[in-house]
């Protein structure tokens, strides 16, 4: 496989608790509830599926049981859907990640967070030839106006200049989870760590994106679908 070419596989992370979205996520796990009449990780499986993207990995803690009796083995929406299941509390995107990595296989792969909703094209995703990591950036929401990281060309980095927001979308490739354990982990230290060694890309994505984080939130993007 050439370095440049899109990743086969991408995992949806959804072993969140959705704290913020309490009481509903007490009962429905965050990526089931609806928007504009269907649950937020089914648009994750469209979108993917319109990429090419066929190979899945999703990862469950909290009710993770109603995420797999709804999506099944994804051959309902022309999938094929692994699950890597987490203990309660889960493992954060770091050790979740980790752990999934034997279904992931070797090549690069597409990570997004279960909890966002954007119309990001997923065909246009890459890990470039000599990275680690390719990050997708948006503008400062409201609710993060400090950022996360800089862009500067390709390069992310963490200078104090104009920062902009990490999208919870990605490309990685194994060798940015070398040296770590099993477990419970961040996925910014790594991060952090390959960016210092000139190893992490990134673009700016400028298209619709939205946080769903929060019953106002959830409500948005139910508006933004029905208009």
């Amino acid at each position: 496989m050439k370095q440049s070419e899109k990743p086969k596989k991408a995992m949806i992370l959804a072993a969140g608790r959705g704290e913020r979205m309490r009481p509903l996520t007490d009962r429905t796990p965050k990526p089931l509830l609806e928007v504009a009449g269907k649950p937020l990780i089914h648009y994750h499986i469209e979108a993917l599926l319109e990429a090419g993207i066929r190979e899945l990995v999703i990862n469950h803690a909290h009710l993770g049981d109603q995420i797999e009796d709804c999506l099944g083995d994804g051959s309902r929406f022309g999938v094929a859907i692994e699950y890597s299941e987490e203990p309660a509390g889960a493992l954060e995107t770091g050790g979740g990640i980790f752990n999934a990595l034997p279904l992931l296989g070797e090549d690069p792969f597409l990570v997004v967070n279960g909890d966002v909703w954007s119309d990001y094209d997923f065909k246009r995703a890459r890990c470039p030839e000599g990275r680690l990591a390719h990050l997708v950036l948006i503008d400062n929401p409201p609710h993060h106006p400090e950022g996360d990281f800089a862009l500067d060309g390709e390069d992310v980095s963490e200078s104090a200049n104009i920062r902009l927001t990490f999208s919870g979308i990605g490309v990685y490739r194994r060798g940015l989870f070398d040296g770590c354990s099993a477990g419970k982990f961040s996925l910014a230290p790594l991060l952090r760590e390959a960016m210092a060694a000139g190893k992490v890309s990134g673009e700016y994505f400028q298209g619709a994106w939205v946080d769903v984080g929060t019953p106002e939130r959830l409500d948005e993007v139910d508006r933004l679908l029905w208009s």
